[in-house]
């Protein structure tokens, strides 16, 4: 299958219309400094531009979520680092749902569960782990809610006890953490990963039948 690029939203520096903007920028910008009444003005005036488009730019990157489908891997790509998995070591994707006395309501989190635990472990960069955990937070509650489990939440919420995978191999620190997180989360909401659908360009359910239409042709190869 093509490859295909997802992002919660369009941003690129290098499209014509991102580029016209930035003109835009700095013809006003160069308009209001040497329209100052003194060189002090100006110069004030040049660095609080300047700050203004860095700070703008930094805050656009930072907050862009990319993925990138192949005929082989899933790849997430964030402002600090990302992660990688081969389709070959996903079971499942699928939205996650609440039981709400017995009636089960969609939640805006897709959930991919994992056949093994060490490939994914060892492609994700260290930076982001700790972004991933505190925003994981909450679902992990909802799934310990829904199995009357949540008075023990704050026992596993940081659970850093050593991880050990099923071919021996230990894991401590951040990945131990993130490690056993997939584990809780895997046992009160059925799947080891989550991605927001906050950070598609799309539905859940068109992403969810997207990225089940890989799985199926990695399936066949």
């Amino acid at each position: 299958m093509k490859t295909t690029h997802i992002s919660n939203f369009d941003f690129d520096p290098k499209s014509r219309r991102i580029q016209l903007v930035f003109l835009l920028y700095i013809i006003i910008s160069l308009i209001v400094v040497m329209s100052a009444a003194t060189l002090t003005l100006a110069i004030i005036f040049a660095a609080l531009f300047s700050s203004f488009g860095l700070f703008t730019y930094w805050l656009i990157i930072k907050s862009q979520v990319r993925f990138t489908m192949t005929s082989t891997h899933f790849q997430q790509h964030l402002f600090k680092g990302g992660w990688v998995i081969k389709w070959s070591n996903i079971s499942r994707i699928d939205i996650c749902t609440y039981n709400y006395y017995g009636w089960y309501q969609p939640l805006p989190w897709i959930g991919i569960r994992l056949k093994h635990y060490s490939p994914f472990l060892e492609s994700i960069c260290p930076r982001i782990i700790s972004e991933l955990l505190l925003s994981q937070r909450g679902l992990l509650y909802l799934g310990m809610k829904q199995n009357n489990s949540a008075i023990q939440f704050e026992d596993i919420v940081l659970d850093s006890s050593v991880f050990k995978d099923e071919h021996g191999k230990q894991y401590k620190g951040l990945l131990a953490m993130l490690a056993n997180r997939m584990q809780y989360q895997r046992a009160y909401n059925g799947y080891d990963i989550f991605i927001s659908t906050s950070d598609l360009d799309r539905t859940g359910e068109d992403f969810v039948g997207l990225s089940r239409r890989y799985l199926a042709a990695a399936d066949r190869e």
